[in-house]
């Protein structure tokens, strides 16, 4: 039994699709990098010294205390913007995610940041050039698929 009562279904599908408006992952990121069919930018949010260990290919690099004076520069305000920082245990893009939706750009923040990017075997850009290590395979299928979600 739960402690606390399930929703009704049509609370339930409205949160999710309000979840979903916010958040994407790093596969579906990926896949449209690979697609080249990306209709965002992606904004890695961490410290210069994080960016340069890796980052996602083709990302703009734009620290969260950064954001409110550099996004015009770096951004266009028309284009979505998809926002990541470590991993699940920080919320450092959800706090460059609010800084952005208060400047009026949309944005939705990638879960499992760069940690769920390198652990799904995703090739990361360093300071002394691209990488990929192999996947986790307790996160990525081992078989190269996808994860069926």
């Amino acid at each position: 039994m739960t402690i606390t009562a399930f929703a009704a279904p049509a609370d339930s599908a409205a949160y999710f699709a309000a979840r979903l408006a916010f958040h994407t992952d790093v596969a579906d990121v990926h896949a449209a990098l690979a697609a080249g069919a990306a209709d965002f930018t992606v904004v890695d949010s961490r410290s210069t010294a994080a960016w340069d260990q890796g980052h996602v290919p083709g990302a703009v690099h734009l620290p969260t205390s950064h954001i409110p004076r550099l996004a015009g520069e770096f951004l266009d305000p028309a284009r979505p913007v998809v926002v990541y920082c470590w991993g699940p245990g920080c919320d450092g893009a959800a706090r460059a995610a609010l800084e952005l939706a208060t400047l009026g750009y949309r944005v939705k923040e990638m879960l499992g940041g760069i940690e769920y990017w390198i652990r799904e075997g995703y090739e990361v850009e360093t300071w002394e050039g691209k990488r990929r290590l192999p996947a986790d395979p307790l996160t990525a299928p081992v078989d190269g698929g996808d994860c069926g979600c």
